[in-house]
């Protein structure tokens, strides 16, 4: 059965990597425009995230703007955002319930193999949100990679991964790793000390040793 020690680096881990999700989620650096081989040069950087879109100036001067309706977006930006958020929700879950299985707390009971259980499904939980959050982000990365080197793109209009690409991997990396330490946790039933022997031979044993037989 798993530690005390070894529960709480799962947990951390896992909180750590669903924060860094949350601000990846957030932010509007998903990719940023590629100016690569175009000899014009420009003072205007654009980027685009999972809600909204900006445009940052030389001078420093930042431009944001909402997307107007969700329904324009194309469908690779769509399941990112539904997994990103589903990805988040589930975390929740995955922590409270993490949280009533952890030897470290009083949640749950006092029974050690329900808690081990419980601690055991909420590193599932966490699995399968960092699972999510991976297949979001590995999905909009291809969305860019493809875009950058379909010949019928115009330059000016190539994008490259931004901050929020390379946040999300890290991120649902972490819960990955966290929510496995805790799937660690799976009870065991407690075997005997003297292997080979039945649980009732101590006096038998015992007994052989003086020498003596018993009809």
């Amino acid at each position: 059965m798993a530690n005390s020690g070894l529960q709480i680096l799962g947990f951390l881990m896992a909180l750590i990597g669903w924060i860094g999700l949350i601000a990846a989620t957030i932010m509007p650096q998903w990719r940023m425009s590629s100016y690569a081989g175009d000899s014009i040069i420009t003072a205007v950087a654009i980027y685009q995230g999972l809600w909204m879109s900006c445009a940052t100036q030389s001078t420093g001067q930042i431009q944001c703007k909402v997307y107007d309706s969700m329904l324009q977006l194309d469908a690779a930006l769509q399941a990112t955002r539904a997994l990103m958020v589903l990805s988040l929700v589930v975390g929740i879950f995955g922590m409270a319930i993490s949280a009533m299985g952890m030897k470290c707390t009083k949640c749950g009971g006092d029974d050690a193999v329900k808690k081990a259980r419980i601690a055991m499904t909420g590193g599932f939980v966490f699995l399968l949100a960092g699972l999510a959050a991976l297949i979001a982000c590995s999905w909009y990365g291809n969305q860019i990679i493809r875009d950058f080197y379909n010949p019928l793109t115009p330059i000016n209009t190539k994008y490259e991964f931004g901050a929020g690409v390379f946040l999300g991997w890290a991120g649902s990396l972490l819960v990955i790793l966290g929510g496995a330490l805790l799937s660690c946790s799976c009870p065991r039933r407690n075997s005997y000390k003297n292997k080979g022997y039945p649980k009732g031979g101590g006096a038998r044993t015992k007994a052989s040793s003086t020498g003596k037989d018993y009809v």
